[in-house]
């Protein structure tokens, strides 16, 4: 089902292949060594953009977050409308979510195709063709050798033959544990350049984990050719390399700023209101700190109002009579 991907991939190796020729011995494990990792590095250079894609994604997506943290606490009860209101929020701010995934969605198709092709011709017949590989082609990949390891070479085929050649199994084995370990600090690069964010938060535990089981990912290489773990190699240092260029470029978000860490307009500054006071006074000085105060007391003094002056008439106070019982205006007794 997937020949075409295979033709495409064979056929890019042959024409690398037949370039590298012209400097190298054809029939060498160089030649065909060497095309593999061209062919890994012209890969990478056209992801470029796609990478760079990628960064902006996520930056986007970082932005956005407060946002959707707030939906979800607006629609914890209603998951269709919060689903809606979350794909509505990033179409009005020009967010993909996928696009975080397109560098690997391209570079999968030629990993497998690769993966193919070379097992293809480890298994393949004499005088049989491997798609875009004639026969003279597929025997010289086949007896082509690096440091005594041909390039079809697993180490789980190199351990089971018999009798053994030490020297595929060493270099095969060199190549799992180089992939294996260029896999984990791709990932924990990639983890590191994350912002900081809960240790509660399940994103963050599934890149924790991410971190201790990439070496595990190098058992599978066990049963990699030689070529595939080339191209594992390459395009991990690739990836290395490129994380370290364009995160220096555009520097991951910060959680509570911009791209430099420095707090978001009208955040408190850090350590708290009281130690940015402290700070503050600190730096300015201890002639200015005399300055500050006099001028602030003169201006006290300007700005304070006169007291109004006390009346200095006597105030007269009016005795009013008060009202008599009938009984005593008029002499009567009470009866």
């Amino acid at each position: 089902m997937l020949d075409w991907l295979y033709e495409i991939v064979a056929q890019l190796i042959v024409w690398i292949h037949t370039a590298l020729s012209t400097v190298v011995p054809k029939d060498s494990g160089w030649a065909w060594g060497g095309s593999i990792i061209l062919l890994t590095v012209l890969l990478r250079l056209a992801m470029v953009p796609l990478f760079v894609k990628q960064i902006h994604a996520s930056r986007k997506m970082q932005e956005l977050n407060p946002k959707v943290q707030a939906l979800r606490k607006k629609y914890k009860n209603d998951k269709q409308r919060l689903n809606q209101e979350v794909m509505k929020l990033y179409q009005e701010n020009g967010a993909n979510p996928l696009s975080g995934c397109l560098p690997l969605l391209v570079q999968m198709p030629v990993f497998i195709g690769l993966f193919q092709t070379l097992k293809r011709i480890s298994d393949a017949k004499e005088g049989h063709d491997v798609f875009a590989l004639k026969w003279d082609l597929v025997e010289s990949a086949q007896n082509a050798n690096i440091f005594g390891a041909h390039i079809p070479d697993t180490f789980l085929n190199a351990w089971g033959a018999d009798p053994k050649s030490w020297t595929a199994i060493i270099v095969t084995a060199i190549a799992v544990v180089i992939s294996s370990c260029t896999t984990f600090f791709t990932v924990r690069a990639s983890m590191k350049r994350q912002p900081v964010t809960d240790d509660a938060n399940p994103m963050m535990q599934a890149q924790k984990m991410m971190v201790f089981l990439a070496p595990l990912f190098g058992l599978f290489g066990l049963g990699f050719p030689l070529g595939v773990l080339m191209y594992w190699v390459t395009s991990n240092s690739w990836t290395l390399a490129q994380q370290h260029y364009i995160y220096k470029r555009y520097p991951p978000l910060s959680t509570t700023g911009d791209a430099n860490g420095t707090p978001a307009k009208g955040a408190p500054p850090k350590g708290g209101p009281a130690k940015g006071k402290a700070a503050g006074t600190k730096t300015a000085g201890s002639k200015a700190a005399p300055a500050a105060s006099g001028v602030k007391a003169r201006l006290k003094k300007e700005t304070a109002p006169e007291p109004e002056p006390e009346d200095t008439k006597a105030k007269v106070v009016r005795n009013q009579p008060t009202r008599k019982s009938r009984s005593k205006r008029s002499g009567s007794q009470k009866r």
